[in-house]
């Protein structure tokens, strides 16, 4: 094979890969920004955040010092948090806050950063299925919580602020309501002084808050368990002065409720409710002899059999 012949291969396959790198963007120029921005406006406005999102981020990708940056950033946590990208959502908002602490709209970023997260506090399994949402993670909810407080502490006179208490008090009240109920879990268990810490952390922290009475009342029992006279007496007259329509309930051991379910009943408390509820029952007295000699001769007739089976067999 002749020399030319050779040298004329290689420039061959030399334009060939040169092609194949940068032919599609020699077809495919820079879109202008103007142009690139318009665009995803438009899809926003369409409802189309998917298509928002692709054209916001070339945007920034392509003209990330350009005359629309700041404003396609602010457009992209929007686009982000309608297009149910929450965690993408906060971190642009955070990123945003970063790099333009004094921009006239960073109010508007931590409203879309306390959004994101709000709507991260209910999981779409919650629509279907009652499932209580006060004991899900609470880290969503503290973060929201912040955001908006964050945003109604510097901006007060911000338009977004009284969106923004009202979802803090809601967000309050569900935070508030998890450390109670954190607390009875602990009070369930023996762990009183666990219980009366989270008891105190609610009063402490979330005052006016529907589980505050619960949070005295479980502060009570907690200190009662431990033999701490002097501060349960001082729990129980915080309740009954702030309070005085509360009735605070007894409170059962959990030992004996443990000892009660495994062994069916048969030993320890049988009343089979959870601790912390007496439930006021109001029964018709002409009736209430005939009612426990029934259900005397009923649990007499029951054999063991019987009980740990659950009445499947006699």
């Amino acid at each position: 094979m002749s020399f030319s012949k050779v040298l004329l291969i290689v420039c061959f396959c030399a334009l060939t890969s040169a092609c194949s790198l940068f032919g599609p963007e020699a077809e495919k120029p820079d879109i202008p920004e103007n142009t690139l921005y318009l665009q995803s406006i438009d899809a926003l406005k369409d409802g189309n955040y998917p298509l928002a999102v692709e054209k916001l981020e070339l945007l920034e990708a392509r003209y990330p010092f350009g005359q629309f940056s700041q404003q396609a950033q602010l457009e992209l946590i929007y686009a982000y948090y309608k297009n149910d990208e929450p965690d993408a959502a906060i971190v642009s908002a955070d990123r945003f806050v970063r790099l333009n602490p004094a921009h006239e709209n960073v109010d508007y970023a931590y409203y879309l950063k306390g959004l994101a997260a709000f709507e991260q506090t209910s999981g779409w399994l919650e629509k279907y299925l009652p499932i209580d949402e006060n004991q899900r993670d609470p880290g969503a909810a503290l973060e929201s919580f912040d955001a908006f407080a964050v945003l109604v502490g510097r901006y007060p006179d911000s338009q977004y602020a009284v969106d923004a208490n009202k979802r803090m008090l809601f967000l309050k009240n569900r935070l508030a309501t998890h450390e109670v109920q954190v607390a009875q879990y602990y009070m369930e268990r023996g762990a009183y002084i666990a219980a009366a810490n989270r008891g105190r952390y609610v009063v402490e922290n979330y005052q006016e808050t529907l589980a505050t009475p619960r949070a005295l009342e479980l502060m009570y029992q907690a200190y009662t368990q431990l033999k701490l006279d002097d501060l349960a007496a001082d729990s129980k007259s915080v309740l009954a002065k702030n309070f005085p329509n509360y009735s605070i309930r007894t409170y059962e051991s959990s030992v004996e409720n443990l000892l009660s379910t495994v062994t069916f009943g048969l030993l320890g408390g049988s009343s089979g409710q959870p601790p912390a509820w007496t439930p006021d029952i109001k029964s018709n007295t002409a009736n209430d002899a005939e009612t426990k000699n029934a259900q005397d001769d009923d649990s007499q007739e029951r054999s063991w059999l019987n009980r740990i089976s659950f009445g499947l067999f006699n």
